[in-house]
């Protein structure tokens, strides 16, 4: 019976999760003025489309990332798995996404390999944030202190990884007699996930992930700029589209909030109504970018999810 209850437990997780997923979308498309974004269908599709190939080079990271530790797969089978862990991105600080690995482990990947993939990725994620959030400096001064402190974090972080001998830490860990064997075994598992990261950290891994998280956050930007054509003559200039969008991610995802909900929305709206918008105009502009970006990122995940579905003993195998 125990084993069984166990067996079940998964799906009663996806089943859960994606009430939640729902429930928190039903309260944004109360909201949305069907009317306004009907007129403006091509700018939506157009929106939609960057977010495409946003999450396109997102892919192409992450399977660069894994053959650089040594685990070659196909283009497809990372972009499925890259793309189920949008399912789970409405967690915390987006760790649910590290969800993907149990995907990897038929292909003998552990999960140290995961972990520092998706660790590296995030820390891309938030370089290149902090690059598109300075762009708004010229025009506003409110999140100054805050993009500069998530600049110092990132740099302390780099530095950690750079210097602390992370395998000698990983085997002291291990045979540490004072922690219990629970703590002892995640501490460890960290650690040795930890020093993996250097190998993507090398100076030409590292500008090539920092360009391509550039170039693919820089993308879901613009497609905030070309929505905000919606209310001309007030729609934004690149820069301050990129800047905006910058500032409101970052905060959003250092406040650790599920997929920075509440954060986002308040921080992007905020920026917009002093750039010149009307308050309801800045809501429906930042709803409509959050929909064509974060939630169309969870309807593809689910999607992805129920693609990679197992079917039978080792389906996934034959996909590498």
């Amino acid at each position: 019976m125990t084993r069984r209850i166990r067996a079940y437990l998964p799906y009663v997780f996806v089943v859960g999760f994606a009430t939640w997923c729902l429930y928190r979308i039903r309260g944004d498309l109360a909201q949305l003025s069907l009317a306004r974004l009907a007129h403006s269908w091509d700018l939506v599709l157009l929106a939609v489309l960057l977010s495409l190939l946003s999450y396109a080079l997102r892919i192409a990271r992450w399977q660069a990332y894994l053959k650089q530790l040594g685990h070659h797969v196909t283009l497809r089978f990372a972009a499925l798995t890259f793309t189920a862990g949008f399912a789970y991105t409405l967690s915390p600080g987006k760790v649910g996404e590290l969800v993907r690995a149990r995907y990897y482990q038929p292909l003998g990947i552990p999960l140290r390999s995961i972990t520092a993939a998706f660790f590296v990725e995030r820390l891309m994620d938030l370089v290149a944030m902090v690059v598109l959030a300075t762009l708004l400096f010229t025009a506003s001064s409110l999140y100054t202190g805050a993009v500069l402190t998530a600049g110092v974090l990132v740099l302390t972080v780099l530095l950690c990884l750079a210097v602390l001998p992370w395998d000698r830490l990983a085997g002291a860990l291990t045979s540490c007699p004072r922690l219990p064997p629970v703590l002892r075994r995640a501490a460890s598992g960290l650690a040795s996930s930890l020093a993996a990261t250097r190998i993507l950290l090398r100076p030409q891994a590292l500008v090539a992930g920092f360009t391509l998280g550039l170039l693919a956050w820089g993308l879901e930007g613009t497609g905030l700029g070309w929505l905000s054509a919606m209310f001309a003559p007030a729609h934004l200039g690149l820069a301050s589209a990129w800047g905006i969008y910058g500032v409101a991610v970052l905060l959003g995802s250092l406040s650790f909030l599920p997929g920075g909900l509440g954060g986002t929305e308040a921080v992007m709206t905020a920026l917009l109504h002093a750039h010149g918008f009307p308050v309801s105009e800045a809501l429906l502009l930042t709803l409509t970018c959050r929909f064509v970006t974060l939630w169309f990122a969870v309807v593809l995940g689910w999607l992805a999810v129920f693609a990679l579905r197992p079917r039978a003993p080792g389906a996934l195998l034959p996909w590498r």
